[in-house]
């Protein structure tokens, strides 16, 4: 196997992770051309399913994401993509991580954890 199999699918499974305290920021997707952007550039490029291109990670936030690694699974079909986090939040929503709502499985109640770094009407816009 010489790299990701993009012939299961156009569009692999992207965690990303930071990479000097292993948490896990988000879970976006790759298609074969963010893939090969990112290993060319060391920022880190996603496939967005919403709008239909690439995303070039925190092109309207600043949020970027700087490349230290790239691992696949044992299929080649999901990656676990190794970020320095710039600007500290890697959510939409302003969050470090995008899960940042836990869910107690004794009681099913959801609480939020973290604090929010930015927020996402300022960098957005309203409505974002």
């Amino acid at each position: 196997m010489n790299g990701p199999d993009f012939n299961k699918s156009e569009l692999l499974p992207a965690i990303a992770q930071d990479a000097s305290t292993g948490t896990v920021l988000m879970l976006a997707y790759m298609n074969r051309e963010a893939y090969e952007e990112t290993l060319k550039t060391r920022r880190v490029c996603y496939y967005s399913r919403s709008r239909q291109k690439l995303w070039r990670k925190g092109e309207e936030s600043g949020n970027v994401q700087e490349l230290v690694s790239i691992a696949l699974d044992c299929d080649a079909d999901t990656l676990l993509v190794n970020v320095n986090q710039i600007g500290g939040a890697a959510c939409h929503e302003g969050y470090q991580s995008c899960f940042f709502r836990k869910v107690d499985p004794a009681t099913k109640e959801i609480s939020i954890v973290g604090d929010r770094i930015f927020d996402p009407d300022e960098v957005y816009g309203k409505n974002s």
